[in-house]
């Protein structure tokens, strides 16, 4: 197992965790961009079976190490959202999201090839300047030293359909932190993907906005689609409540939510409408502690991940 990873474990199958079964292999990076990667794809790779069969990936921390805490304090950077009867209950632990909105379209699964296997995440697209990004986490992007490949984005997934196509990825991106040392408090990444029928992604499906530097405990929304029991992946699902931070080995957000392996990725968002579907992006679902179970933690949009993300939006 990569020596920065220790604290790590990889959630292979439902109800199975196991560590260090994946092998590390060598990153393909390009010499000018260490904390990027130009994907790598086979047509028609994804089909309706390969993605419901996709190992949901997803990470827990355990006790006895840590990344180095990294400093937050910074003026906001907000960017608003582009556009494209609210059924729930505040706070919600974990359910399935059934009250329509932007939401449904900016949220998908993300497919990607990690060596041999199929994995799964989730993700969103983002107002950008280029209309072509998703945000996810770090560990969807790269993972122990190695960049995944065949790498897509499905917006508002349903059950092996794509309803808005399968959007491939040109070059993915991380945070300089995690694509250095796989840092936790800076599991953040990104996806540059291309027009699918002449349309940008934001022009398909919209796209949400994003706050940077934006603080701590707020009225928090989590979406994404978990994959391991007892969820199945079919169905966007979310959490809310009131998040709080991590005091143990990170700086993250923290939030009472009991979504499961596939879920990293999905996006968490303050100043969200139940009505519209719209919100502002602050962070992804990371990681849990094994532990403490039935929370989930999300990195600070800090300075880093700006950095990240500006790369991605101008790229």
């Amino acid at each position: 197992m990569n020596r920065h990873r220790t604290a790590l474990s990889v959630l292979l199958s439902a109800g199975a965790l196991v560590a260090g079964v994946l092998t590390a292999a060598t990153p393909s990076v390009a010499a000018d961009a260490p904390a990027s990667f130009r994907q790598q794809h086979t047509s028609g790779f994804w089909t309706a079976e390969r993605m419901r069969s996709a190992t949901p990936l997803d990470v827990t921390a355990a006790p006895g190490t840590g990344r180095t805490a990294v400093a937050t304090a910074a003026a906001p950077t907000r960017i608003a959202p582009t556009a494209a009867a609210s059924p729930t209950a505040f706070p919600q632990a974990g359910g399935a999201w059934t009250g329509g909105g932007a939401v449904v379209k900016t949220s998908g699964r993300v497919f990607f090839t990690m060596g041999d296997r199929t994995a799964s995440c989730s993700g969103d697209s983002v107002t950008s300047a280029n209309g072509s990004t998703v945000i996810t986490a770090g560990h969807c992007v790269k993972y122990q030293g190695a960049w995944h490949t065949n790498w897509v984005f499905v917006p508002a997934y349903n059950n092996g359909s794509a309803p808005y196509g399968q959007w491939s990825a040109t070059k993915t991106f991380a945070t300089d932190q995690w694509a250095a040392s796989e840092d936790m408090n800076m599991d953040v990444g990104l996806a540059v993907v291309a027009p699918l029928n002449g349309q940008t992604l934001s022009q398909a499906v919209g796209a949400q906005g994003i706050l940077f530097n934006g603080g701590y405990n707020k009225k928090m929304y989590s979406f994404g689609f978990p994959a391991a029991a007892p969820y199945d992946g079919t169905k966007l699902v979310y959490c809310s409540g009131n998040s709080g931070k991590d005091f143990l080995l990170t700086r993250d957000h923290s939030l009472a939510c009991n979504m499961t392996g596939g879920s990293s990725g999905g996006p968490w968002f303050q100043d969200f409408n139940e009505a519209t579907g719209l919100g502002t992006q602050v962070s992804v679902n990371s990681f849990g502690y094994t532990f403490l179970p039935n929370r989930m933690y999300g990195p600070y949009f800090g300075n880093e991940a700006k950095a990240a993300y500006d790369k991605a939006q101008t790229s």
